[in-house]
């Protein structure tokens, strides 16, 4: 019973991932995507604020710390997220969920090039795979997008993310840095949107159900449930489940916008998704890389 709570769970949770690039780009037509994300992640990081001073978690008692937050924030949900929302401008939700989920390669190597970390040899044959992965991948583009570029960099930031939560998760109680680093992201976003774009949100039904959607499922609820398993779960085995997250995000893509499975894209992603396997078969031995779910 334990093992189907957990396989349950683990497929709900990066479903939730997966999905949210589409019913982001769902949600595009009723507003700018920077103004979107940004009410995304100012809307769950207050919610989820409420909540951990109601439970009374610890809060930081330092200006570095609150600073580290802020940096940590500006990484994860203002750089990622932008990204991600900018780019689904001109590629498709497939595209851009395969591309963000390459983070766990480029993790193995800026972990190499700034923490001088030793990875094994398997583990750079993923990354190597991942990378084959996404040239093939963006083979299924006629033409060169912009999109491409930011869904690239979305996998950067969440990559340095990552290594800076490596470096600084400890001090924080993990429900309290998912709250606030999304706030902060928020608010940053909010910021970029009136200085790169021209605002809008088309206030009716459909973008209220899509915002709240992507505030309480595709944030709180995601970072709840995934919280959950790595707490009660060997966090490796847990980890090493994230390469179901990027085949969410490309049959949603095909399910709810009725995007082309092209046989590049589907060649590609079977190369990321065995890549990220075997990148993230580290985790089975070290607790410290917990931070790579901090995500969408």
């Amino acid at each position: 019973m334990k093992t189907i709570k957990f396989t349950v769970l683990t497929i709900f949770t990066t479903f939730l991932m997966g999905s949210s690039f589409a019913v982001v780009k769902l949600g595009l037509p009723y507003s700018s995507p920077l103004l979107l994300a940004a009410l995304r992640f100012i809307l769950a990081g207050i919610l989820m604020g409420a909540i951990v001073i109601k439970l009374k978690r610890p809060h930081p008692t330092s200006g570095i710390n609150w600073l580290k937050l802020f940096c940590i924030g500006s990484l994860q949900t203002a750089g990622v997220m932008g990204c991600i929302f900018l780019s689904l401008r001109t590629i498709s939700a497939s595209e851009s969920s395969i591309l963000t989920f390459t983070n766990p390669l480029l993790v193995v190597v800026f972990g190499t090039l700034f923490f001088k970390t030793r990875y094994k040899f398997y583990q750079w044959i993923g990354v190597l795979l991942g990378m084959i992965g996404v040239i093939i991948t963006m083979g299924a583009q006629i033409k060169f997008e912009v999109g491409i570029v930011f869904g690239f960099l979305s996998a950067v930031f969440w990559a340095l993310a990552t290594l800076l939560v490596k470096q600084w998760g400890d001090v924080f109680d993990t429900w309290v840095l998912s709250a606030y680093q999304m706030l902060f992201g928020g608010v940053l976003l909010l910021v970029g949107s009136f200085l790169f774009e021209q605002p809008f949100f088309h206030l009716n039904a459909h973008s209220i159900l899509l915002l709240l959607w992507l505030s309480i499922m595709s944030s709180i609820l995601q970072f709840a449930v995934w919280y959950y398993l790595l707490s009660t779960s060997d966090p490796g085995k847990t980890s090493a489940y994230l390469f179901l997250a990027p085949f969410f995000g490309v049959i949603s893509g095909w399910f709810l916008l009725g995007e082309r499975l092209y046989p590049s894209l589907l060649a590609g992603g079977l190369f990321i998704i065995v890549g990220i396997y075997l990148v993230n078969r580290t985790f089975q031995t070290k607790r410290e890389y917990q931070g790579i779910v901090n995500k969408s």
